[in-house]
C-alpha cells in the first residue's frame, strides 16, 4: 500500500509541477482568476463524473456501515486551497515558472511544524533544514541589491496556507470519503475565484479560447487528476513522506520551465535551489533512511 501511494504522490508532483508553465502561459491573455476558475470549473466536471462512477462503492460502504461523508471536510479544504492557490497564480504575474515551484515547496519545512502544534515532536534535522531552506531562499528570490519580487514574497506566504491543506488531509483522508472531499474542495475553490473574477477582472469569451490548452491542463491533469492522487496518496503514508513527495514538484516545475519556456536562472539562484533542496532532504532524512 505505500509504494501505491508513493506512486500516487509522485504522480501529483509531476503533474502539479508542470502546471507551473500552464499558470504562466494561460494568463497571457487572461487575469489570474478567470483562468482559476475555468480551470477549477473543469477540474470539478472531472471530478463530478469520477464521483458518480464511483457511486456503487460508495452506496456499499454506506451499507456495510464503512461510509462517512467527505463534502464538509472538502468545504473546509477548499478554503485553505482556494487562498493557496489564489496567491501562487497571483504571484506568477511577476515571477518564473522554476522560481515559483521552488518556494512553493516550502510547505516541506512548514508541515513539520505544524504538526508539532497538533503535538507532534519537532526533531533536530527540522531545524536544519529549515535553515538550509531559509537561506536557499534568500538566494532564489532576493537579489544583489537586497530587492525582493513581490510574487515571491506572495509564494512564501503562500506555502503556510499549503501547509495548513496538507495537515488537514492528513488529518481527514482516511476517514471520510476521498472523492466527495476532493469534488468539495474543488468546487468551492471554482466559486470562490469566479466571484472574485467577476469582482475585478473583465473576462471574454474568446480571450478564455485562447487559453483553452493550459486551462485544461491546469484544470483536469493538475486540479482535478492530481489533487485525487494526494488525497488517495496521503491515505497510505505519513504526512511528513507525503510532503517530501510533493515537493518533487520543486524539481519538475523548474525542468518544464527550463525546457517549455526557456527560463534560465543565475548561479545564485541554482544554488539557492540546491540549498532549498537540501533543506529537504534534510527535513526528512529519517524517512529517506527508512
Amino acid at each position: 500500500m505505500q509504494i501505491r501511494g508513493t506512486l500516487m504522490l509522485l504522480g501529483a508532483s509531476f503533474f502539479w509541477g508542470t502546471t507551473f508553465v500552464a499558470q504562466l502561459t494561460g494568463m497571457e491573455g487572461i487575469g489570474p482568476f478567470t483562468y482559476a476558475a475555468a480551470r477549477y470549473f473543469l477540474g470539478f466536471l472531472f471530478l463530478l463524473a469520477l464521483l458518480i462512477y464511483t457511486g456503487k462503492t460508495r452506496l456499499n460502504d454506506r451499507r456495510a456501515g464503512k461510509y462517512i461523508h467527505g463534502f464538509g471536510v472538502g468545504l473546509i479544504c477548499g478554503i485553505f486551497l482556494f487562498i493557496a492557490s489564489s496567491m501562487q497564480q497571483v504571484s506568477m504575474l511577476y515571477t518564473t515558472a522554476g522560481k515559483a515551484a521552488f518556494i512553493t515547496c516550502l510547505y516541506i519545512m512548514f508541515v513539520p511544524l505544524g504538526a508539532s502544534f497538533l503535538g507532534k515532536k519537532i526533531l533536530p534535522e527540522n531545524w536544519a533544514g529549515a535553515v538550509l531552506a531559509i537561506v536557499g531562499l534568500y538566494l532564489l528570490a532576493i537579489n544583489e541589491e537586497f530587492s525582493v519580487n513581490r510574487g515571491d514574497v506572495i509564494l512564501f506566504f503562500s506555502a503556510f496556507f499549503w501547509t495548513a491543506h496538507i495537515l488537514i488531509v492528513d488529518k481527514f483522508a482516511n476517514k471520510v470519503d476521498v472523492m466527495e472531499l476532493s469534488t468539495a474542495q474543488i468546487f468551492l475553490t471554482m466559486i470562490l475565484s469566479a466571484v472574485v473574477m467577476l469582482i475585478f477582472e473583465n473576462p471574454t469569451l474568446d480571450a478564455v479560447k485562447s487559453a483553452a490548452f493550459p486551462i485544461f491542463y491546469g484544470g483536469v491533469m493538475s486540479s482535478g487528476v492530481a489533487f485525487t492522487l494526494q488525497l488517495y496518496g496521503q491515505k497510505y503514508v505519513s504526512p511528513a513522506t507525503a510532503a517530501i513527495l510533493m515537493s518533487f514538484e520543486s524539481i519538475f516545475g523548474a525542468l518544464s520551465g527550463w525546457l517549455i519556456l526557456g527560463e534560465v536562472m543565475t548561479g545564485r539562484e541554482i544554488f539557492g535551489c540546491i540549498l532549498m533542496l537540501a533543506g529537504i532532504i534534510v527535513t526528512q532524512w529519517r524517512v529517506i533512511r527508512g
